[in-house]
């Protein structure tokens, strides 16, 4: 099928799902730069408020909804996806981490972005010195204001599951998307097919309610944004909900019947890291920031920084129920960590956990403490803490 205005190039085409599969990525489909129906939704979705705190995704509707607006003249997009989740992920990798955290399993390995990107750029150059005419175009990794999961919807990729991560009827879903938008004329794909079917496994699965109905995603419910994209403190009621996550969450694909058999991952940087598969918590709140920007160097832990994921340890502790173990490494943590956010959610953690340890530090902390947000959740901790 010719994309709109010209004739498709059959060649180039195939040379293009050629040097994608070469260059790393495991799915390739093409679609028109045709406006995306799709964008009314999104834009409903921003309006309603379920992005939270993203506020880039409010910005640059109008480019969202038109892939030409970010490529003038644009025919095709080159949609792309590249499997992340390695051999046996599931049943990880360090049994002696103790009090151990998880992460989501596109984040135990390097960032992917500086990966796809340089992919990315090369299957760019390929293509400006196959084709035989001028060509322009852009290429985009999680980046751009780009409705990337509907493109590759429309691409054949994979449908919009009802937990609205994308799905792929043979690979499953732990894979990560890019694009390319270009002005040339490439054949383009059918669009994928809902399978969804009557199954609600990933929405009854969430432990924070995140999805108000099927194919929505309310953000600030989501474990994925508590643990990465909320700057701030994580509302109350929903921590006890996130359980051990300390970067991200698996949970509504880890249910999905179409990841039994999902496929695994070609490239050796999403690997899990040693000690991040688990991740030890104890060590890891107690991490001064050399420690943490060495253990997190290019590893997407970058995006919450230290603050954000020992302020996620300090809530996976909280639940951990581990008393004897947990109380005197956050009890420290009350004392002496620089970060407020950290030491409020430390005091939740031990007001959770309970215990004659945790009052008494509670309590002196009230005394020192001169931050007034560290002071609202020790008062709050000291009102749920049990002995």
């Amino acid at each position: 099928m010719p994309a709109p205005g010209s004739q498709a190039d059959h060649d180039l085409t195939r040379f293009v799902r050629s040097e994608a599969t070469r260059l790393g990525f495991d799915l390739v489909g093409i679609t028109s730069a045709d406006p995306l129906e799709a964008a009314e939704f999104n834009a409903r979705w921003v309006a309603q408020g379920y992005a939270g705190q993203m506020g880039w995704l409010e910005r640059n509707l109008e480019k969202r909804a038109d892939p030409r607006q970010l490529v003038p003249g644009a025919r095709s997009v080159i949609c792309l996806g590249m499997y992340y989740d390695p051999p046996g992920a599931a049943e990880g990798a360090d049994g002696d981490a103790g009090l151990a955290g998880r992460m989501a399993r596109y984040a135990r390995g390097d960032d992917y972005h500086d990966l796809i990107k340089s992919r990315l750029a090369g299957l760019w150059e390929s293509l400006l010195a196959e084709a035989d005419h001028d060509i322009s175009g852009r290429y985009y990794v999680d980046t751009a204001p780009v409705l990337e999961r509907e493109l590759a919807a429309r691409a054949g990729l994979g449908w919009w599951g009802k937990n609205t991560v994308l799905i792929h009827r043979r690979g499953g879903s732990y894979f990560l998307l890019a694009e390319l938008i270009t002005t040339a004329a490439l054949e383009i794909d059918a669009p994928a097919t809902d399978h969804c079917g009557s199954c609600t496994r990933c929405l009854d699965a969430c432990p924070t309610e995140a999805f108000p109905e099927p194919y929505v995603l309310d953000a600030r419910r989501c474990i994925s944004y508590l643990t990465i994209e909320l700057k701030g403190s994580i509302p109350e009621d929903l921590r006890h909900g996130m359980g051990d996550w300390l970067l991200g969450c698996d949970i509504c694909q880890d249910v999905c019947p179409w990841n039994r058999r999902s496929a695994s991952t070609r490239e050796p940087a999403f690997h899990a890291r040693a000690g991040l598969d688990p991740v030890n918590l104890l060590e890891l709140i107690r991490m001064d920031r050399d420690a943490f920007n060495e253990r997190f160097r290019r590893n997407p832990a970058k995006r919450p920084k230290r603050r954000g994921m020992l302020r996620n340890a300090a809530v996976a502790l909280g639940n951990s129920g581990q008393r004897d173990e947990a109380v005197p490494v956050l009890v420290g943590v009350l004392q002496n960590e620089e970060e407020p956010l950290v030491r409020a959610h430390a005091a939740w953690a031990l007001g959770k956990l309970g215990g004659e340890q945790a009052k008494r530090a509670l309590h002196e902390a009230k005394q020192v403490d001169q931050d007034s947000d560290v002071k609202r959740e020790i008062d709050s901790a000291l009102a749920m803490v049990k002995d």
